[in-house]
């Protein structure tokens, strides 16, 4: 494949052809229709991650920070630090994420007991995108906002996001949903404000707090449900793996990780040169658009063996890229993790003899990447 030739729509249906080609020409490749470097090595990706100094997110051309404004996603140095530091002590504490990895449990197990009788459901919408919005709504304590009002906010975040990426303007209702957003958060952190604020409110301003807690949104909806409908159809669709983790349920968070390597939620992050660099043969340019394929790196054939194929006897499955590296790794990456396990038992757990349906299909999306449609069916019980 000529890298001339790769466009969005490439990019956004089946990208892993696109990114193998981008590689083959060294771990760093210009790529025309980004018009920016495409990274695809594991180790210069990891590289671009874990330096700030020459590869900031702080830039004008940063998508999200043009929707949610300054947060921990969208800045570099001490002012990241500021922004993220309050929010570090609630996703470490154990505590915390004990109880609600038992929350999601018995909130995903009452998601399928729900549809359980009908026989046949679309997954992502029945199980992974309510599991991911109810957890989000139970952290922040936007319950009397409602988990379907959360999901109407980020789907219109996302697809302003999306429209950004792809050159068009983002789109008044994605500002919309922004505002809207800001008044739920605004009103709770007055009344009742939830554990995972209340150290950002002593440090952050009113709109900084905000920000940051949409920032928390979008992953914890987004990426969040993209782990659990891509693991769903990564088990669907490997009938030998399905298998294994029916007959031996210590495998599902092996099915996870192999998942999160495979297909990550969100495929790529951005970065943009602050000074002129090599890196891995590449020259890149002062203020050079450079985007971090974590799809990409998590297919290195230099680190994993076959790594287009789905297989839970990998021996370096926490190798992957998936939750980034450095000083933007995700907060959430337990969250993630526990969230999509506990969707998958849930499944094993309350349907019987589950398969897809014909209207099934796979992964989407030229940057947050999960099946448009995970129509199964189960004999109902």
């Amino acid at each position: 494949m000529n890298l001339v030739d790769v466009t969005l729509h490439d990019l956004t249906v089946d990208p892993h052809a696109a990114l193998a080609a981008a590689r083959a020409t060294g771990p760093v490749a210009w790529l025309p229709a980004v018009d920016g470097w495409v990274v695809t090595g594991r180790d210069a990706a990891v590289e671009v991650m874990r330096d700030p100094h020459r590869f900031t997110v702080d830039d004008p051309r940063f998508t999200t920070g043009q929707i949610l404004g300054p947060s921990m996603l969208s800045t570099d140095g001490s002012d990241h630090a500021r922004h993220r530091g309050p929010f570090t002590r609630w996703f470490s504490d154990r505590a915390e994420l004990l109880r609600l990895g038992h929350w999601m449990t018995e909130y995903a197990r009452r998601l399928v007991a729900g549809f359980q009788p009908d026989g046949r459901a679309e997954l992502r919408s029945a199980l992974a995108a309510p599991l991911a919005a109810g957890t989000v709504t139970h952290m922040l304590r936007l319950e009397s906002t409602g988990a379907a009002a959360l999901l109407r906010w980020y789907a219109e975040i996302v697809a302003g996001v999306h429209n950004l990426a792809t050159g068009d303007a983002a789109g008044e209702s994605a500002t919309q949903a922004h505002r809207e957003l800001s008044a739920a958060i605004t009103a709770v952190s007055r009344t009742e404000p939830p554990a995972l604020l209340i150290d950002a409110m002593g440090v952050l301003s009113a709109d900084e707090v905000v920000a940051n807690a949409a920032v928390i949104l979008f992953g914890g909806i987004e990426t969040a449900e993209g782990a659990t409908a891509n693991a769903i159809w990564h088990l669907l669709t490997n009938p030998a793996a399905l298998d294994a983790v029916q007959a031996d349920r210590s495998l599902v968070g092996t099915a996870v990780e192999e998942s999160l390597r495979l297909e990550p939620a969100a495929a790529s992050i951005d970065r943009y040169a602050t000074t002129d660099t090599e890196l891995f043969g590449a020259s890149i340019r002062a203020g050079d658009y450079v985007v971090v394929s974590l799809a990409g790196a998590n297919r290195d054939p230099a680190v994993f063996a076959n790594p287009d194929q789905f297989d839970l006897g990998r021996s370096n499955l926490r190798a992957h890229t998936t939750f980034a590296l450095g000083p933007h790794a995700c907060l959430g990456i337990h969250l993630a993790r526990s969230q999509a396990i506990a969707g998958v038992e849930a499944l094993l757990d309350g349907l019987d003899s589950i398969r897809l349906g014909d209207d099934a299909n796979g992964p989407l999306g030229l940057v947050f990447r999960k099946p448009a449609s995970l129509d199964a069916t189960w004999v109902p019980r």
